[in-house]
């Protein structure tokens, strides 16, 4: 052992004092206090019919186990219009957060406008994809295109939010390097800024068009289109033969959106 790596010389680990570590130790125990205070509202203690109407789980799932697929096609022509909802949701949701996004950033826009935008994401965030939905069909009529904004305005609060916590956390020295040439204010933006965040704005899109892909599925709740229409006419009816079907298609789909989705991050990295 060298005189570089002797035991004497390595640093001891980081040490926090009581008082340094008394705000972690209060936002856990609030955290602690609201899982126990809600234990009974949630209705937790249910968790033992589990057990106890284990019979009535398997009459129900009996026909789960033998799918009908003679609707096939029509059940993939539909999965197939739900995916290329969630592929426009989630396009103009990146449009919607690309300028957004930056607006938002503390270390890119004046405070005058980073507010109001803040606020606005946060309202179009806070607003259910399902409420939104709703929201168009009254103005358009049923169809997948109140679907597609739905997720679109949904996404794109969302996205904003995590595109301007990328531009927040980027090296200034590019920048500033751009800066220093006599640049623009969009100069350093496009030269500085994007090259940093777009890897990862690309990942925040491409993990959001996997839940979209999932969300577009309950949007059919409402008649916004696709094959969670078929899903819930098929529930109400109580055809769970097709129902389960209809299930195992979305699984396939979502699966393969998934390991999709996976590949092409990984060729960001």
């Amino acid at each position: 052992m060298t005189a570089a790596t002797t035991p004497a010389e390595i640093p001891p680990p980081p040490h926090r004092s009581l008082i340094q570590r008394a705000p972690d130790i209060a936002i856990w125990g609030v955290v602690v206090v609201i899982l126990l205070v809600s234990f009974g509202p949630v209705n937790i203690s249910h968790a033992t019919k589990l057990f106890t109407n284990a019979d009535n789980m398997r009459e129900f799932a009996k026909d789960f186990v033998h799918p009908k697929w003679d609707l096939l096609p029509l059940y993939v022509q539909q999965m197939i219009l739900t995916i290329q909802i969630a592929m426009w949701g989630t396009a103009l949701a990146v449009l919607i957060a690309i300028p957004f996004g930056l607006a938002c950033a503390r270390n890119v826009s004046p405070v005058w406008l980073q507010q109001p935008m803040r606020l606005l994401m946060n309202l179009l965030r806070s607003i259910p994809d399902l409420v939104v939905g709703t929201l168009f069909i009254v103005a358009v009529g049923l169809g997948p295109f109140a679907g597609v904004m739905a997720l679109a305005l949904n996404t794109g609060g969302v996205l904003a939010k995590l595109f301007s916590e990328a531009v927040e956390s980027i090296d200034k020295g590019p920048v500033e390097g751009v800066r220093a040439t006599g640049a623009t204010r969009l100069h350093e933006i496009i030269w500085g800024v994007i090259p940093q965040v777009g890897p990862l704005w690309t990942s925040y899109a491409l993990y959001r068009f996997e839940s979209n892909s999932r969300s577009a599925t309950v949007l059919g709740l409402i008649g916004a289109g696709g094959i969670g229409q078929l899903l819930f006419e098929t529930l109400n009816a109580f055809d769970y033969q097709h129902l389960s079907a209809i299930v195992i298609v979305i699984i396939v789909a979502v699966t393969l959106i998934d390991l999709l989705s996976q590949l092409m991050r990984s060729r960001l990295l």
